[in-house]
């Protein structure tokens, strides 16, 4: 696997990787992260890939990390 392009953000590193058949992007925040895989063949190259990561699919992301740690705080 290796890292082959990220995507700016203020509040979360968001990596893209490559490996065999399959493009992952990664969001981390703090202690907590979330992988996407999308198989190549859905996706045909990093430029379709990147326009799927809109603004609307990284706040929704980005909701879902203050559900995760306010569920790991509660535990």
């Amino acid at each position: 696997m290796r890292i082959i392009d990220s995507i700016p953000h203020e509040s979360m590193s968001i990596s893209i990787f490559k490996m065999n058949d399959k493009f992952m992007v990664k969001f981390e925040a703090g202690p907590m992260e979330q992988t996407f895989k999308f198989f190549e063949e859905d996706v045909k190259n990093l430029e379709v890939l990147k326009s799927k990561i809109t603004p609307e699919f990284i706040e929704t992301t980005r909701k879902r990390f203050n559900e995760m740690f306010l569920q790991m705080k509660n535990c």
